[in-house]
């Protein structure tokens, strides 16, 4: 009967009216969560068969749920260096632990970025999710994997230790007196008489100028001070040049400590020319490229020259510019030597770049990798199933997920400091509420409405 489908229909709008009212309650109450995507509930009519010619039975209304998870919300700035915003498409991948992580554990996915270290040192977001990457390989590279969920680990940004930075690079900047006599004859005797045996005995071949002294860090952090010294030959532009070490007992080299021996010659301008010193290797003929300015430290104990036994340390190979040695008419100076060494120093931030790796900074001015944050994508995001914790779950309507690192492939870049809004417009919802309910009491009344009829047909009889 036609009063019956007019029921019915009614009853239809207001279960579907309803489930509006339920979207837009939770679109209202997640106004200032972090990334949230609104929903919206559409309606959809349903259309019963006209069995009988000049009767028309209603169908009614059914409501649709649509969740804009593509949908890309503000990006806004905060406080915390480890608050991520992805800029464009994309979800950070998340569990539901840190410690003891497994294959079989359930992995989901958010665009809920505020994350934090938690007291284990792993970060974690509001809604208890921690956040997963690729760990970096001692080549200082990521095991990138596009579908391997298993190669993604929980980001601890507190439990690294110690960082150390053994010295691998000498630059040096100095004038060596061009004025300085030259000896009628040389005494100067590398394996004897050397500025090395001088340095530490005071007896030997004094240097003609003040040593060049500069400070090298070990593999586990200690400090040792070695010295360039340079006596004139008698060739003009030539210097008899040694590296040692001070203490001499910190190297097992002779004589006294002696690590490099050779000459440093100068061109006639009083540049130095790097084809003919011998101080880190054979000469060579121009125009071909001179040795490369290097000396080797081996691991204690090892062959000469090495640290002494006794400090039980790796090797050092340390790589020397000194293109800005001079040989000019003015006093022997050192304007600048820089290295590159850094000692035992302690966590004391993170930074995260755009392309999502996580860095832990430390008090000596070491920045140390740590992970890459995996971007997942979806090619329908509008597809993923909601989950707890303004997550989402993979669904067959979303699509085969695809890992990418941040920026790369479509996927959106690392918004480090930052968080994205909520995509809720209250004006939005607000109006959408006053047509949800105008709309339900309409449907409330087609019910009230039959059954005054269906009240007249049965008072018929009467």
């Amino acid at each position: 009967m036609s009063i019956n489908s007019a029921l019915l229909a009614g009853v239809s709008g207001l279960v579907a009216n309803s489930s509006a009212l339920a979207a837009i309650s939770d679109n209202i109450a997640n106004v200032n969560t972090t990334a949230y995507k609104r929903n919206q509930v559409d309606f959809s009519t349903m259309v019963t068969s006209q069995a009988v010619k000049g009767e028309y039975s209603a169908g009614g209304v059914q409501g649709v749920t649509k969740t804009f998870v593509s949908q890309q919300g503000l990006i806004q700035s905060s406080a915390s260096a480890t608050s991520l915003a992805i800029s464009g498409d994309g979800f950070f991948v998340v569990t539901n632990k840190g410690a003891g992580l497994t294959a079989s554990d359930p992995r989901s996915f958010t665009r809920a970025g505020a994350f934090q270290p938690d007291a284990n040192g792993f970060l974690v977001n509001d809604a208890g999710l921690y956040l997963q990457g690729w760990p970096v390989l001692a080549n200082g590279t990521f095991g990138v994997d596009p579908s391997d969920l298993s190669l993604l680990k929980p980001i601890n940004v507190k439990n690294l230790g110690a960082a150390v930075q053994p010295t691998s690079t000498v630059g040096v900047s100095a004038n060596i007196d061009q004025t300085t006599p030259i000896p009628a004859a040389s005494t100067y005797n590398a394996a004897t008489a050397s500025m090395a045996a001088y340095a530490a005995t005071g007896t030997g071949t004094p240097p003609d100028a003040p040593p060049i002294e500069f400070t090298v860090v070990d593999s586990v952090g200690g400090a040792h001070k070695l010295s360039l010294a340079l006596c004139r030959t008698t060739t003009a532009n030539s210097w008899n040049a040694e590296i040692y070490s001070v203490p001499a007992s910190d190297t097992t080299a002779l004589p006294s400590g002696q690590i490099a021996k050779g000459l440093i010659n100068f061109n006639t301008d009083g540049s130095i020319n790097l084809n003919t010193s011998t101080l880190f290797g054979p000469a060579t003929v121009a125009p071909a490229a001179p040795s490369p300015q290097v000396i080797t430290l081996n691991a204690s104990g090892g062959a000469s020259p090495a640290w002494a036994t006794s400090l039980g340390i790796a090797g050092n190979t340390v790589t020397f510019d000194v293109k800005q040695l001079t040989q000019l008419a003015s006093a022997s100076t050192v304007n600048s030597v820089t290295t590159n060494g850094a000692g035992a120093g302690n966590i004391v931030g993170v930074q995260v770049s755009t392309d999502g790796v996580v860095s832990a900074l430390f008090d000596n001015s070491q920045v140390r990798k740590i992970a890459q944050v995996a971007i997942a994508t979806f090619p329908n995001a509008n597809g993923l199933a909601p989950a707890s914790g303004n997550s989402y779950s993979g669904a067959l309507d979303a699509g085969t997920m695809t890992l990418k690192t941040a920026g790369t492939g479509g996927a959106g870049k690392i918004s480090p400091s930052s968080l994205e809004a909520s995509t809720v417009d209250l004006s939005s919802e607000f109006t959408g509420l006053i047509t949800t309910q105008k709309a339900y009491s309409a449907s409330s009344k087609i019910i009230t409405t039959a059954d005054q009829m269906l009240d007249e047909l049965i008072n018929i009889i009467r």
